[in-house]
């Protein structure tokens, strides 16, 4: 978020925050914040409803450095706490400062951020002003802190409501059948345009990823790819797709252009104008026998070919190949982390992390790629080519989705 543009949603916030505890303090009078007594102006040790006293300004600080959890806690201590926690502009102002910045988010915690387009505020309205005060507010379109909640990565586990009964049994009986080896298809740009080649550093990396070995058997005729093992327990086969031979991806990189795609065919355009692509035979061989996709794509600036991404992506992953129950992974991937560490201070917590330069944030990724309009399940997880930071991570859920018990 730009720094002008922050204060001005800060002020935005604070300022709605103010209007609340005016019309609180005007119902219910100052000696009901917090339901305690007032204090002793002698007294050494302030009572424990001190931080009720605050300017406005100062809470709303206090709870831009306060984890989700606590801010759930500090609602919990009184009907003013509770209430001015549950403020929809303070969890808008959160999601906007604080989604860039999230690792990962999967179709389930994907926020409905169409919300999030208009304006903060217009003039001196906030949405407060669209709400009435107390346990009898009007309820809004989005639920913001709902949104936040379940999509920020420190406590979405929680929010999540848990799985049903039967799904539960369902689980356990496939954990007693010997699981097979999941085979995933690989391909996108991201592994030819990056100064770093990602499925170079996958086969040299046995800290991360052993190679199980190359086994000597075909795909429809398309080959085995090369299989890996995951925490020492579970193998999986990861078929590569490239989009043409290697001396064109090369020359290609070099001239920082895209290499003529041979996977996919442009057969025109949908009513919408959206380009529809079609798959090569071969390819369509390989998704008819995969159980799931690893789409590699480009998070680094200056590469923006969403539409025909999504368009592609829309092929491969097309009913008339399989299932829409299979998982797509999609590997939100730059060459090198920034060398600089970073100070982030956010509502999930305040720490100190390498983030890669000028990457694409995986919110943004999503959208991008229009993965929410997708049926099938997927995940876009934040990863680094060079040190391959965050794959273990997206290769689990790849995994968990195929079924397989980790």
């Amino acid at each position: 978020m730009a720094g002008k543009t922050r204060q001005l949603y800060e002020s935005a916030v604070i300022r709605s925050l103010r209007r609340f505890r005016d019309r609180y303090l005007s119902k219910a009078g100052n000696a009901a914040i917090g339901d305690v007594t007032p204090a002793d102006p002698d007294e050494e040790n302030p009572p424990f409803g001190f931080l009720n006293d605050l300017p406005v300004d100062v809470q709303f600080l206090i709870m831009t450095r306060l984890s989700p959890a606590d801010i759930c806690r500090l609602g919990a201590t009184s009907h003013y706490w509770r209430a001015m926690v549950r403020d929809p502009l303070l969890w808008r102002y959160f999601l906007l400062r604080d989604t860039p910045r999230w690792p990962s988010i999967d179709h389930v915690s994907m926020p409905h951020l169409e919300a999030l387009g208009s304006p903060l505020c217009s003039g001196d309205t906030t949405l407060e002003d669209e709400v009435e005060w107390g346990d009898n507010r009007k309820q809004l379109n989005v639920d913001y802190m709902a949104e936040y909640l379940k999509g920020c990565p420190t406590c979405r586990q929680r929010w999540l409501p848990p799985r049903p009964p039967y799904e539960v049994v369902t689980s356990f009986l496939q954990s007693l059948v010997p699981m097979s080896e999941p085979r995933y298809a690989m391909f996108g740009p991201g592994m030819e345009q990056l100064d770093v080649s990602m499925v170079t550093r996958l086969m040299h990396a046995p800290d991360v990823l052993p190679v199980a070995g190359i086994p000597q058997r075909q795909i429809n005729g398309i080959g085995s790819g090369i299989s890996y093992t995951y925490n020492n327990q579970q193998k999986f086969n990861i078929l590569t797709l490239y989009s043409t031979n290697r001396a064109e991806r090369e020359r290609a990189r070099a001239e920082q252009m895209s290499a003529s795609n041979k996977l996919f065919t442009l057969d025109g355009e949908d009513p919408s104008g959206h380009p529809i692509f079609s798959l090569a035979s071969q390819v369509q061989k390989v998704c008819q026998v995969v159980d799931g996709f690893i789409y590699v794509a480009n998070a680094e600036c200056g590469r923006d070919e969403g539409e025909l991404e999504a368009a592609q992506i829309r092929a491969a992953l097309s009913p008339a190949w399989g299932a829409t129950s299979r998982p797509l992974l999609v590997l939100s991937c730059v060459s090198r982390e920034d060398p600089e560490p970073t100070v982030t201070a956010s509502v999930g917590s305040s720490c100190t992390r390498n983030r890669a330069k000028c990457r694409t944030p995986c919110v943004d990724m999503a959208q991008r790629l229009c993965l929410p309009q997708l049926p099938n399940p997927w995940m876009v997880q934040d990863t680094v080519a060079e040190s391959l930071s965050g794959l273990l991570d997206g290769i689990s859920w790849l995994l968990r989705c195929s079924g397989v018990r980790l």
